[in-house]
């Protein structure tokens, strides 16, 4: 664990640990022969599937929301070279992605032995993965804090708890009092029970998902994170710091779950929200 060091934290430490959240959402959803996935032109989740179906010998198949653009970006670049099948749907049926009717076509399309998981990776399999994070943190800590962007994370973290802790999320996008429910499901379809031990904070949105202000640009530039996800996240921690909502001598993790990014300004025009993904390159 790295310790932010900062004089507004006052009696209060926290530490960073630094994990990629994307190998622990696919480790259980791997023992396929191939494996179907949806993500925006930009999406990092798109991008990982596609690494791990060349590393473990699974065929992929990329869903991008959209329309084709040649030649394509680095990051449906790479996918490609990897072995990605990528293939398109348009916005009004990939808003429906996961209905039956869309499902059962791209089965019929890519066949009935092809598993479907869902954009950003969240499911059942994907709480397990997280859930053995906790158990690797070797300090002392009282509540451990993740960005949320489809909930898997946070739901898997909570469920890998020791007794005594808590989890806060921070919400990415906004509007997303809907995400309390999702963590709540997707615990039930992992574990067939639900935590009490977790909360979602929807107050450092920022204006929505990979929307900033300049107050969250100082603050980059200051601390050097990932913009999309972890910057908020601290943000919203050294601001409940300063506001007194931890108790003196109070431990918190930050989980930064990316590296620093350029902007999504400098990466390409916006494609509309991709259910936690990052939009731009690293």
């Amino acid at each position: 664990m790295e310790e932010l060091l900062d004089p507004e934290l006052g009696e209060v430490r926290v530490f960073l640990v630094h994990d990629d959240n994307k190998p622990r959402k696919l480790k259980h959803n791997l023992g396929h022969r191939r494996l179907l996935t949806f993500g925006g032109a930009y999406s990092n989740h798109i991008r990982a599937v596609a690494e791990a179906g060349r590393r473990h010998g699974i065929e992929t198949i990329g869903v991008i929301r959209g329309e084709e653009h040649l030649p394509l970006n680095p990051v449906l670049s790479y996918a490609a070279a990897c072995g990605m099948t990528l293939t398109y749907l348009d916005r009004a049926a990939y808003r429906r992605k996961h209905t039956r009717e869309v499902q059962d076509w791209l089965r019929e399309r890519w066949g009935g032995d092809v598993a479907i998981l869902p954009e950003g990776g969240s499911n059942a399999a994907a709480v397990r993965g997280c859930a053995e994070l906790p158990g690797e943190i070797t300090g002392d800590y009282d509540v451990i804090c993740c960005p949320v962007g489809t909930g898997g994370t946070l739901a898997g973290i909570s469920a890998g708890l020791p007794e005594g802790r808590r989890a806060i999320g921070f919400a990415v996008l906004k509007g997303a009092g809907f995400l309390a429910g999702e963590v709540a499901r997707l615990q039930r379809e992992a574990y067939r029970r639900t935590w009490s031990n977790w909360e979602i904070n929807l107050d450092y949105h920022f204006g929505g998902y990979a929307k900033s202000t300049p107050d969250l640009e100082r603050f980059i530039a200051k601390y050097q994170v990932e913009r999309t996800y972890v910057a908020k996240m601290l943000y919203g921690i050294l601001d409940l710091v300063r506001q007194g909502a931890f108790a003196p001598g109070t431990r918190i993790v930050a989980v930064v779950t990316g590296q620093p990014s350029t902007s999504v300004a400098a990466c390409g025009a916006p494609t509309g929200f991709d259910s936690g993904e990052p939009r731009c390159l690293r």
